[in-house]
């Protein structure tokens, strides 16, 4: 890393990738274990307003509650299930406030990469209330959290709410404008399907000045591949298996 980018290459998707209940502090705390010192999660927000993690828009898949997250205030959402659809060893484990992360990564000189994840319908309201309460959870940290999402709305909240926090565009399919929008909304990285970047890509983006990260990679082709293109960040399922400190 460098002094204008202070994060490391290897990033922990949802916090441990396969091997733990995605975007729950168990996944987070077996990252670092395996020494990863970065982690990816999704945050969106309760029915009242609480960002937390989750991925989908619905319950179902990561919990035993059911139908969508976000008409669910957090006290309801506090008790639901969200280790027991991985396996037995985490039935129980709850879901997980972002100011509970923040806390055991600022304690831990841990860095995070917020996704944010809005219910459809409330794209700039969560940029604007996740930008807000990173600005005030990290506040007087050394490195912030690294906003990112595929709403463009969500990163424009963001960046008129708190423009000192750093943002990068989420990109799963080129759009004409990607660069022109990446540059708009003032990011400083595009994190892309791997599959998208190639030596004009690369090329493309480096020259306007952005970092570039890739998802979610999990084989060593493909690893020696971004290496060999020089991209700055690789977000990762198999922690157990690619040593961050490589």
């Amino acid at each position: 890393m460098s002094p204008c980018w202070p994060y490391p290459r290897w990033i922990a998707h949802r916090g441990a990738g396969k091997l733990a209940p995605e975007n729950t502090l168990a996944a987070f705390r077996l990252g670092a274990r395996l020494g990863y010192r970065m982690s990816e999660c999704d945050v969106k927000l309760s029915a009242d307003g609480v960002p937390f993690l989750l991925h989908d828009s619905t319950l179902e898949r990561t919990t035993n509650g059911v139908g969508n997250a976000g008409n669910l205030a957090w006290r309801e959402l506090a008790l639901l299930d969200a280790g027991a659809w991985h396996s037995a060893a985490f039935a129980g484990e709850p879901l997980v406030r972002l100011d509970t992360v923040a806390r055991y990564c600022i304690a831990n000189r841990l860095m995070l990469n917020i996704e944010i994840k809005p219910t459809p319908g409330l794209e700039a309201l969560t940029g604007t209330t996740v930008a807000d309460a990173a600005a005030s959870l990290w506040a007087g940290v050394d490195i912030p959290p690294l906003l990112t999402s595929f709403k463009r709305a969500s990163l424009e909240a963001a960046r008129i709410a708190q423009p000192q926090l750093p943002r990068a565009l989420l990109i799963d399919e080129w759009e004409p404008d990607w660069l022109d929008a990446a540059l708009s909304l003032q990011c400083a990285a595009v994190v892309c399907n791997q599959h998208l970047w190639d030596a004009d890509t690369v090329s493309r983006a480096r020259h306007a000045g952005l970092r570039l990260l890739s998802y979610t990679v999990n084989d060593e082709r493909s690893v020696q591949r971004l290496l060999g293109l020089n991209t700055d960040g690789i977000i990762t399922d198999m922690v157990h298996v690619f040593d961050p400190e490589r």
